[in-house]
Protein backbone atom coordinates (compact mmCIF):
# COMPACT_ATOMS: atom_id res chain seq x y z
CA UNK A 1 0.00 0.00 0.00
CA UNK A 2 1.03 3.38 -0.93
CA UNK A 3 1.97 5.99 2.05
CA UNK A 4 -1.19 8.29 0.87
CA UNK A 5 -3.47 5.50 1.40
CA UNK A 6 -1.96 4.13 4.81
CA UNK A 7 -2.00 7.70 5.72
CA UNK A 8 -5.94 7.75 4.73
CA UNK A 9 -6.56 4.42 6.78
CA UNK A 10 -4.96 5.90 9.68
CA UNK A 11 -7.41 9.17 9.59
CA UNK A 12 -10.39 7.45 9.38
CA UNK A 13 -12.65 8.30 12.61
CA UNK A 14 -13.65 5.95 15.25
CA UNK A 15 -17.20 4.62 15.56
CA UNK A 16 -17.84 6.81 19.03
CA UNK A 17 -16.53 9.84 17.24
CA UNK A 18 -18.89 9.39 14.43
CA UNK A 19 -22.16 8.80 17.00
CA UNK A 20 -21.27 11.97 19.45
CA UNK A 21 -22.05 13.78 16.73
CA UNK A 22 -24.60 16.89 17.41
CA UNK A 23 -26.74 15.82 14.08
CA UNK A 24 -27.41 12.24 16.14
CA UNK A 25 -28.89 13.52 18.71
CA UNK A 26 -31.88 11.64 19.59
CA UNK A 27 -31.36 8.37 17.04
CA UNK A 28 -32.10 4.84 17.83
CA UNK A 29 -28.07 3.71 19.22
CA UNK A 30 -28.08 0.34 17.77
CA UNK A 31 -29.40 1.19 14.11
CA UNK A 32 -27.11 4.51 14.44
CA UNK A 33 -24.08 1.87 15.26
CA UNK A 34 -24.85 -0.59 12.23
CA UNK A 35 -24.90 2.63 9.55
CA UNK A 36 -22.24 3.96 11.34
CA UNK A 37 -20.31 0.92 10.66
CA UNK A 38 -21.42 0.54 6.93
CA UNK A 39 -20.36 3.63 5.94
CA UNK A 40 -16.72 3.46 8.00
CA UNK A 41 -16.18 0.26 6.09
CA UNK A 42 -17.32 1.25 2.77
CA UNK A 43 -14.83 4.20 3.25
CA UNK A 44 -12.51 1.93 3.89
CA UNK A 45 -12.63 0.04 1.16
CA UNK A 46 -12.86 3.11 -1.60
CA UNK A 47 -9.33 4.08 -0.45
CA UNK A 48 -8.19 0.96 -0.36
CA UNK A 49 -9.38 0.36 -3.98
CA UNK A 50 -8.22 4.17 -4.52
CA UNK A 51 -11.08 5.28 -5.55
CA UNK A 52 -10.93 7.60 -2.62
CA UNK A 53 -7.98 9.91 -1.92
CA UNK A 54 -9.16 12.09 0.16
CA UNK A 55 -10.97 12.02 3.81
CA UNK A 56 -14.34 13.52 3.38
CA UNK A 57 -14.81 16.09 6.83
CA UNK A 58 -16.93 14.81 10.06
CA UNK A 59 -20.35 16.65 8.40
CA UNK A 60 -19.83 14.98 5.32
CA UNK A 61 -19.90 11.89 7.17
CA UNK A 62 -22.54 12.34 9.03
CA UNK A 63 -24.35 13.18 6.04
CA UNK A 64 -23.30 9.72 4.39
CA UNK A 65 -24.80 8.10 7.73
CA UNK A 66 -28.07 9.68 7.99
CA UNK A 67 -28.75 9.01 4.45
CA UNK A 68 -27.42 5.34 5.45
CA UNK A 69 -29.91 5.39 8.27
CA UNK A 70 -32.94 6.83 6.34
CA UNK A 71 -33.12 4.19 3.94
CA UNK A 72 -32.67 1.62 7.17
CA UNK A 73 -36.13 2.67 8.16
CA UNK A 74 -37.69 3.02 4.73
CA UNK A 75 -40.13 0.90 3.13
CA UNK A 76 -38.78 -0.46 -0.29
CA UNK A 77 -41.76 1.21 -2.46
CA UNK A 78 -40.81 4.73 -1.52
CA UNK A 79 -42.56 8.34 -2.79
CA UNK A 80 -40.00 10.04 -5.65
CA UNK A 81 -40.23 13.27 -7.27
CA UNK A 82 -40.76 12.58 -10.85
CA UNK A 83 -38.53 15.57 -12.75
CA UNK A 84 -38.70 13.56 -15.98
CA UNK A 85 -41.33 15.47 -17.98
CA UNK A 86 -43.27 12.02 -18.57
CA UNK A 87 -46.58 12.40 -17.01
CA UNK A 88 -47.42 8.21 -17.23
CA UNK A 89 -44.08 7.12 -16.25
CA UNK A 90 -44.36 3.19 -16.16
CA UNK A 91 -41.39 2.67 -14.05
CA UNK A 92 -42.50 5.83 -11.51
CA UNK A 93 -46.22 4.02 -10.93
CA UNK A 94 -47.81 5.56 -13.80
CA UNK A 95 -51.09 8.06 -12.79
CA UNK A 96 -50.84 10.00 -9.63
CA UNK A 97 -54.06 10.14 -8.07
CA UNK A 98 -56.62 12.51 -7.32
CA UNK A 99 -57.19 13.82 -3.72
CA UNK A 100 -60.61 13.01 -3.97
CA UNK A 101 -59.42 9.31 -4.84
CA UNK A 102 -57.20 9.79 -2.28
CA UNK A 103 -59.43 10.49 0.16
CA UNK A 104 -61.61 7.58 -0.92
CA UNK A 105 -58.89 5.13 0.00
CA UNK A 106 -58.52 6.54 3.48
CA UNK A 107 -62.19 6.25 3.84
CA UNK A 108 -62.27 2.43 3.05
CA UNK A 109 -58.99 1.20 4.10
CA UNK A 110 -59.76 1.41 8.03
CA UNK A 111 -62.67 -0.45 8.69
CA UNK A 112 -65.00 -2.85 6.87
CA UNK A 113 -67.20 -1.38 3.84
CA UNK A 114 -70.23 -2.34 1.58
CA UNK A 115 -68.07 -4.38 -1.19
CA UNK A 116 -70.62 -7.41 -1.73
CA UNK A 117 -73.12 -6.34 0.60
CA UNK A 118 -76.62 -4.39 -0.57
CA UNK A 119 -77.45 -2.24 2.42
CA UNK A 120 -80.89 -1.86 1.37
CA UNK A 121 -81.66 -5.47 0.69
CA UNK A 122 -79.64 -6.64 3.86
CA UNK A 123 -78.44 -9.62 0.88
CA UNK A 124 -74.98 -10.17 -0.53
CA UNK A 125 -74.32 -7.91 -3.61
CA UNK A 126 -71.37 -7.87 -6.50
CA UNK A 127 -68.70 -5.53 -6.07
CA UNK A 128 -69.12 -4.68 -10.13
CA UNK A 129 -72.34 -2.72 -9.40
CA UNK A 130 -69.89 -0.08 -7.52
CA UNK A 131 -68.91 1.54 -10.71
CA UNK A 132 -71.02 0.19 -13.46
CA UNK A 133 -73.75 2.97 -13.31
CA UNK A 134 -70.74 5.58 -13.56
CA UNK A 135 -68.96 3.34 -16.33
CA UNK A 136 -72.68 3.24 -18.18
CA UNK A 137 -73.47 7.08 -17.82
CA UNK A 138 -69.84 8.00 -18.82
CA UNK A 139 -69.58 5.97 -21.71
CA UNK A 140 -73.05 5.46 -23.38
CA UNK A 141 -72.27 1.74 -22.95
CA UNK A 142 -75.10 -0.67 -21.54
CA UNK A 143 -73.03 -2.59 -19.14
CA UNK A 144 -68.77 -2.35 -17.79
CA UNK A 145 -67.14 -4.36 -15.02
CA UNK A 146 -63.67 -3.71 -13.47
CA UNK A 147 -60.61 -5.79 -13.42
CA UNK A 148 -57.19 -5.89 -12.11
CA UNK A 149 -55.40 -4.25 -15.29
CA UNK A 150 -56.15 -4.03 -19.23
CA UNK A 151 -54.00 -7.08 -19.90
CA UNK A 152 -56.44 -8.82 -17.53
CA UNK A 153 -59.60 -7.32 -19.38
CA UNK A 154 -58.56 -8.26 -23.08
CA UNK A 155 -58.15 -12.01 -21.90
CA UNK A 156 -61.02 -12.21 -20.19
CA UNK A 157 -63.14 -10.67 -22.50
CA UNK A 158 -61.38 -13.53 -25.07
CA UNK A 159 -62.22 -16.34 -22.74
CA UNK A 160 -65.54 -15.56 -22.08
CA UNK A 161 -66.78 -14.53 -25.88
CA UNK A 162 -64.20 -16.09 -28.15
CA UNK A 163 -62.54 -19.12 -26.26
CA UNK A 164 -61.38 -22.09 -29.09
CA UNK A 165 -62.28 -19.82 -32.01
CA UNK A 166 -60.43 -17.76 -34.51
CA UNK A 167 -60.21 -14.07 -33.93
CA UNK A 168 -59.13 -11.89 -36.52
CA UNK A 169 -56.46 -8.99 -35.98
CA UNK A 170 -54.90 -6.98 -38.69
CA UNK A 171 -51.26 -7.57 -38.67
CA UNK A 172 -50.39 -3.70 -38.11
CA UNK A 173 -52.14 -4.38 -34.67
CA UNK A 174 -50.08 -6.97 -33.05
CA UNK A 175 -48.53 -5.07 -30.76
CA UNK A 176 -46.03 -5.38 -28.14
CA UNK A 177 -46.09 -3.26 -24.98
CA UNK A 178 -43.37 -2.79 -21.84
CA UNK A 179 -42.71 -5.89 -19.94
CA UNK A 180 -42.76 -7.66 -23.06
CA UNK A 181 -46.63 -7.82 -22.98
CA UNK A 182 -47.82 -9.08 -26.76
CA UNK A 183 -50.83 -9.55 -28.09
CA UNK A 184 -50.23 -12.38 -29.91
CA UNK A 185 -49.79 -14.33 -26.52
CA UNK A 186 -52.46 -12.99 -24.50
CA UNK A 187 -54.60 -14.48 -27.68
CA UNK A 188 -52.63 -17.98 -27.08
CA UNK A 189 -53.53 -17.81 -22.88
CA UNK A 190 -57.11 -17.23 -24.07
CA UNK A 191 -57.11 -20.46 -25.44
CA UNK A 192 -58.26 -18.45 -28.78
CA UNK A 193 -56.59 -18.81 -32.39
CA UNK A 194 -55.07 -15.96 -34.01
CA UNK A 195 -55.86 -15.06 -37.54
CA UNK A 196 -53.60 -12.09 -38.56
CA UNK A 197 -55.37 -10.40 -41.98
CA UNK A 198 -53.72 -7.39 -43.99
CA UNK A 199 -50.54 -6.03 -43.81
CA UNK A 200 -48.44 -4.02 -41.75
CA UNK A 201 -49.15 -1.19 -43.32
CA UNK A 202 -52.75 -1.61 -45.20
CA UNK A 203 -55.69 -3.51 -43.84
CA UNK A 204 -58.75 -3.55 -45.63
CA UNK A 205 -62.79 -4.79 -44.89
CA UNK A 206 -62.49 -7.30 -47.42
CA UNK A 207 -59.43 -8.47 -45.69
CA UNK A 208 -61.34 -9.32 -42.88
CA UNK A 209 -64.78 -10.35 -43.95
CA UNK A 210 -62.51 -13.06 -46.43
CA UNK A 211 -61.01 -14.33 -42.62
CA UNK A 212 -64.64 -14.97 -41.73
CA UNK A 213 -65.30 -16.57 -44.48
CA UNK A 214 -62.22 -18.75 -44.25
CA UNK A 215 -62.71 -19.64 -40.47
CA UNK A 216 -66.20 -21.25 -41.52
CA UNK A 217 -64.32 -23.61 -43.40
CA UNK A 218 -64.50 -27.22 -42.25
CA UNK A 219 -60.83 -27.53 -41.30
CA UNK A 220 -61.02 -24.12 -39.19
CA UNK A 221 -62.34 -23.17 -34.88
CA UNK A 222 -65.18 -20.95 -36.14
CA UNK A 223 -65.26 -17.55 -36.34
CA UNK A 224 -64.84 -16.10 -32.86
CA UNK A 225 -64.51 -12.38 -32.72
CA UNK A 226 -63.10 -9.18 -34.57
CA UNK A 227 -60.35 -7.28 -32.44
CA UNK A 228 -59.10 -3.66 -32.93
CA UNK A 229 -56.30 -2.74 -30.95
CA UNK A 230 -55.56 0.40 -30.60
CA UNK A 231 -51.96 0.93 -31.55
CA UNK A 232 -51.07 2.93 -28.69
CA UNK A 233 -47.33 3.00 -28.08
CA UNK A 234 -46.50 3.93 -31.58
CA UNK A 235 -47.86 5.24 -34.81
CA UNK A 236 -48.08 4.03 -38.52
CA UNK A 237 -47.86 6.98 -41.25
CA UNK A 238 -47.53 7.32 -44.73
CA UNK A 239 -49.39 4.77 -47.01
CA UNK A 240 -51.55 3.53 -44.35
CA UNK A 241 -55.38 2.09 -44.84
CA UNK A 242 -57.50 0.28 -42.05
CA UNK A 243 -61.32 -0.02 -41.84
CA UNK A 244 -63.35 2.34 -39.32
CA UNK A 245 -64.58 1.29 -36.44
CA UNK A 246 -68.34 1.51 -37.54
CA UNK A 247 -67.21 -0.59 -40.68
CA UNK A 248 -65.71 -3.11 -38.69
CA UNK A 249 -68.87 -2.97 -36.56
CA UNK A 250 -71.24 -3.34 -39.30
CA UNK A 251 -69.07 -6.19 -40.28
CA UNK A 252 -69.61 -7.94 -37.05
CA UNK A 253 -73.19 -7.39 -36.88
CA UNK A 254 -73.47 -9.17 -40.51
CA UNK A 255 -71.86 -11.88 -39.44
CA UNK A 256 -73.42 -12.26 -36.16
CA UNK A 257 -69.82 -11.49 -34.38
CA UNK A 258 -68.35 -10.11 -31.66
CA UNK A 259 -66.24 -6.95 -32.18
CA UNK A 260 -63.82 -6.23 -29.38
CA UNK A 261 -61.64 -3.26 -28.65
CA UNK A 262 -58.63 -2.59 -27.09
CA UNK A 263 -58.76 0.96 -26.36
CA UNK A 264 -55.42 0.76 -24.38
CA UNK A 265 -55.26 4.43 -22.46
CA UNK A 266 -59.11 4.64 -21.76
CA UNK A 267 -59.07 8.62 -22.99
CA UNK A 268 -62.46 9.60 -21.32
CA UNK A 269 -63.52 12.93 -22.49
CA UNK A 270 -61.60 14.90 -25.72
CA UNK A 271 -58.84 16.52 -25.13
CA UNK A 272 -58.83 18.42 -28.47
CA UNK A 273 -59.47 22.01 -26.90
CA UNK A 274 -56.22 21.74 -24.86
CA UNK A 275 -53.84 20.91 -28.16
CA UNK A 276 -54.11 17.37 -27.86
CA UNK A 277 -55.23 15.59 -31.14
CA UNK A 278 -56.41 12.10 -32.39
CA UNK A 279 -56.87 10.30 -28.91
CA UNK A 280 -60.23 8.16 -29.48
CA UNK A 281 -62.83 8.41 -26.91
CA UNK A 282 -64.57 5.41 -25.19
CA UNK A 283 -67.45 7.20 -25.60
CA UNK A 284 -66.60 7.43 -29.61
CA UNK A 285 -66.13 3.31 -29.54
CA UNK A 286 -69.26 2.77 -27.76
CA UNK A 287 -70.98 5.12 -30.66
CA UNK A 288 -69.42 3.35 -33.34
CA UNK A 289 -70.70 0.07 -32.24
CA UNK A 290 -68.54 -2.09 -30.38
CA UNK A 291 -69.48 -4.76 -28.49
CA UNK A 292 -65.96 -4.80 -25.98
CA UNK A 293 -64.20 -1.93 -25.12
CA UNK A 294 -61.55 -2.64 -22.89
CA UNK A 295 -58.86 0.06 -21.57
CA UNK A 296 -56.24 0.91 -18.50
CA UNK A 297 -57.52 2.54 -15.13
CA UNK A 298 -53.95 4.16 -14.65
CA UNK A 299 -53.32 5.95 -17.95
CA UNK A 300 -55.01 8.63 -19.43
CA UNK A 301 -58.25 8.22 -17.37
CA UNK A 302 -56.03 9.27 -14.20
CA UNK A 303 -57.06 6.40 -11.48
CA UNK A 304 -55.39 3.64 -10.16
CA UNK A 305 -54.66 0.46 -11.74
CA UNK A 306 -57.45 -1.19 -13.54
CA UNK A 307 -59.23 -3.11 -16.41
CA UNK A 308 -62.15 -1.58 -17.40
CA UNK A 309 -64.65 -3.36 -19.66
CA UNK A 310 -67.95 -1.57 -21.03
CA UNK A 311 -70.15 -3.01 -23.89
CA UNK A 312 -73.36 -4.81 -24.63
CA UNK A 313 -74.73 -6.28 -21.45
CA UNK A 314 -75.02 -9.79 -22.59
CA UNK A 315 -71.10 -9.90 -23.29
CA UNK A 316 -70.42 -8.72 -20.31
CA UNK A 317 -72.97 -10.81 -18.22
CA UNK A 318 -70.67 -13.54 -19.26
CA UNK A 319 -67.11 -12.26 -18.33
CA UNK A 320 -69.00 -10.87 -14.86
CA UNK A 321 -69.65 -14.76 -14.62
CA UNK A 322 -66.75 -16.16 -16.36
CA UNK A 323 -64.73 -18.67 -13.56
CA UNK A 324 -61.52 -16.45 -14.20
CA UNK A 325 -63.23 -13.32 -13.30
CA UNK A 326 -62.45 -13.90 -9.89
CA UNK A 327 -58.61 -14.16 -10.20
CA UNK A 328 -58.80 -11.11 -12.33
CA UNK A 329 -61.04 -8.98 -9.78
CA UNK A 330 -60.03 -5.73 -8.52
CA UNK A 331 -59.44 -4.71 -4.86
CA UNK A 332 -61.87 -2.36 -2.44
CA UNK A 333 -59.09 0.12 -2.48
CA UNK A 334 -58.22 0.16 -6.14
CA UNK A 335 -61.76 0.21 -6.19
CA UNK A 336 -62.86 3.31 -4.21
CA UNK A 337 -60.20 5.12 -5.84
CA UNK A 338 -61.62 4.16 -9.07
CA UNK A 339 -65.10 5.59 -8.63
CA UNK A 340 -63.84 8.94 -7.03
CA UNK A 341 -61.75 9.16 -10.21
CA UNK A 342 -64.80 8.29 -12.28
CA UNK A 343 -67.03 10.75 -10.30
CA UNK A 344 -64.71 13.70 -11.32
CA UNK A 345 -65.92 12.92 -15.57
CA UNK A 346 -69.32 13.94 -14.66
CA UNK A 347 -68.26 17.22 -15.09
CA UNK A 348 -65.18 17.69 -17.37
CA UNK A 349 -64.00 21.03 -16.80
CA UNK A 350 -63.69 19.59 -13.12
CA UNK A 351 -61.80 16.52 -13.89
CA UNK A 352 -59.09 18.10 -16.12
CA UNK A 353 -58.03 20.78 -13.07
CA UNK A 354 -58.69 17.76 -10.48
CA UNK A 355 -57.19 14.39 -12.08
CA UNK A 356 -53.26 15.02 -11.73
CA UNK A 357 -53.05 13.28 -15.36
CA UNK A 358 -55.01 15.40 -17.36
CA UNK A 359 -53.83 18.53 -15.42
CA UNK A 360 -50.47 17.80 -16.45
CA UNK A 361 -51.16 16.73 -20.08
CA UNK A 362 -53.44 20.29 -20.47
CA UNK A 363 -51.04 22.56 -18.50
CA UNK A 364 -49.54 25.64 -20.45
CA UNK A 365 -45.92 26.73 -21.41
CA UNK A 366 -46.56 29.89 -20.10
CA UNK A 367 -47.53 28.44 -16.62
CA UNK A 368 -44.24 25.53 -16.71
CA UNK A 369 -42.19 28.82 -17.64
CA UNK A 370 -43.13 30.50 -14.36
CA UNK A 371 -43.26 28.00 -12.11
CA UNK A 372 -39.18 26.87 -13.46
CA UNK A 373 -38.79 30.48 -12.94
CA UNK A 374 -39.73 30.27 -9.30
CA UNK A 375 -37.65 27.26 -8.83
CA UNK A 376 -34.74 28.43 -10.41
CA UNK A 377 -34.55 31.83 -8.10
CA UNK A 378 -34.16 29.26 -4.96
CA UNK A 379 -31.06 27.40 -7.15
CA UNK A 380 -29.51 30.31 -8.08
CA UNK A 381 -26.97 30.69 -9.22
CA UNK A 382 -26.77 27.05 -10.18
CA UNK A 383 -29.85 26.87 -12.68
CA UNK A 384 -30.84 27.77 -15.87
CA UNK A 385 -34.55 27.53 -17.47
CA UNK A 386 -34.91 26.57 -20.86
CA UNK A 387 -36.90 25.40 -23.05
CA UNK A 388 -38.12 21.65 -23.73
CA UNK A 389 -40.26 19.06 -24.51
CA UNK A 390 -42.34 16.23 -22.58
CA UNK A 391 -44.32 12.99 -23.88
CA UNK A 392 -47.51 11.68 -21.92
CA UNK A 393 -45.72 7.99 -21.61
CA UNK A 394 -47.40 4.89 -20.30
CA UNK A 395 -47.58 4.07 -24.14
CA UNK A 396 -50.27 6.99 -24.40
CA UNK A 397 -50.40 9.72 -27.11
CA UNK A 398 -47.09 8.61 -29.05
CA UNK A 399 -47.18 11.02 -31.50
CA UNK A 400 -47.48 14.17 -29.44
CA UNK A 401 -44.69 16.06 -27.81
CA UNK A 402 -45.67 18.77 -25.58
CA UNK A 403 -43.77 22.45 -25.14
CA UNK A 404 -42.31 22.50 -21.23
CA UNK A 405 -40.13 24.35 -19.41
CA UNK A 406 -37.12 22.90 -17.71
CA UNK A 407 -34.71 23.99 -14.93
CA UNK A 408 -30.84 22.76 -16.01
CA UNK A 409 -28.50 22.35 -13.34
CA UNK A 410 -24.91 23.79 -14.21
CA UNK A 411 -22.10 22.58 -12.18
CA UNK A 412 -18.37 21.40 -12.28
CA UNK A 413 -19.54 17.74 -12.18
CA UNK A 414 -21.01 15.57 -14.96
CA UNK A 415 -24.73 15.23 -15.53
CA UNK A 416 -24.36 11.77 -14.96
CA UNK A 417 -22.67 12.53 -11.17
CA UNK A 418 -25.52 14.70 -10.61
CA UNK A 419 -28.29 12.51 -11.25
CA UNK A 420 -27.14 9.96 -9.46
CA UNK A 421 -26.62 12.16 -6.34
CA UNK A 422 -30.34 13.60 -7.02
CA UNK A 423 -31.65 9.99 -7.33
CA UNK A 424 -30.35 8.62 -4.21
CA UNK A 425 -30.82 11.37 -2.00
CA UNK A 426 -33.20 10.78 1.11
CA UNK A 427 -36.16 11.38 -1.18
CA UNK A 428 -35.18 10.01 -4.52
CA UNK A 429 -35.60 13.07 -7.17
CA UNK A 430 -35.30 11.37 -10.59
CA UNK A 431 -35.08 13.87 -13.49
CA UNK A 432 -33.68 13.46 -17.08
CA UNK A 433 -30.04 14.16 -18.73
CA UNK A 434 -30.17 16.03 -22.57
CA UNK A 435 -27.86 17.55 -23.85
CA UNK A 436 -25.00 16.32 -21.19
CA UNK A 437 -27.02 18.89 -18.85
CA UNK A 438 -29.27 17.29 -15.71
CA UNK A 439 -32.26 18.93 -15.71
CA UNK A 440 -35.72 18.65 -13.86
CA UNK A 441 -39.06 18.79 -15.97
CA UNK A 442 -41.81 21.23 -14.98
CA UNK A 443 -44.60 19.15 -16.46
CA UNK A 444 -44.25 16.41 -13.70
CA UNK A 445 -43.26 18.72 -10.83
CA UNK A 446 -45.55 20.49 -8.11
CA UNK A 447 -44.53 23.41 -6.16
CA UNK A 448 -44.78 21.25 -3.42
CA UNK A 449 -42.04 19.04 -4.52
CA UNK A 450 -39.69 22.71 -4.62
CA UNK A 451 -38.33 22.08 -0.54
CA UNK A 452 -37.27 18.57 -0.85
CA UNK A 453 -35.88 19.69 -4.35
CA UNK A 454 -33.77 22.75 -2.75
CA UNK A 455 -32.52 20.78 0.37
CA UNK A 456 -31.26 18.00 -1.78
CA UNK A 457 -29.33 20.79 -3.97
CA UNK A 458 -27.98 22.13 -0.70
CA UNK A 459 -26.50 18.92 0.24
CA UNK A 460 -25.21 18.85 -3.00
CA UNK A 461 -23.52 22.61 -3.05
CA UNK A 462 -21.96 21.99 0.75
CA UNK A 463 -20.25 18.71 -1.21
CA UNK A 464 -19.16 20.67 -4.36
CA UNK A 465 -17.48 23.62 -1.94
CA UNK A 466 -15.60 21.18 0.07
CA UNK A 467 -13.33 20.17 -3.29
Amino acid sequence: MTDNINALLRQIPKVDELLAHPQFAGENKTLLTNATRQVLSDLRTGILQSKITSLPTLDELALGISRKLAKTNQPNLQKVINGTGIILHTNLGRAPLAKAAMDAITNSAPGYSNLEYSIPDGKRSSRHIITEDLLTQLTGAEAGMVVNNNAAAVLLALLAVAEKKDVIVSRGELVEIGGSFRVPDVLQQSGSHLVEVGTTNKTHLADYEKAILAANGYYSHGPGALLRVHTSNFIISGFTAKPTLEELAGLAAKHSLPLIEDLGSGCMIPLHEYGIHGQPTVAESVKAGVDVITFSGDKLLGGPQAGIIVGRKDYIAKMKSHPMARAMRIDKLCLAALEATLRLYLDPKLAVQEIPTLKMLCETQDNLFAKAEKLAEKLAPWATVISEVSQAGGGAIPEENFATAAVAINADITAQALEKHFRTGPTPIIGRISKDRFMLDMRTLNEEDFPAIVDEFSAFVRIIKTY
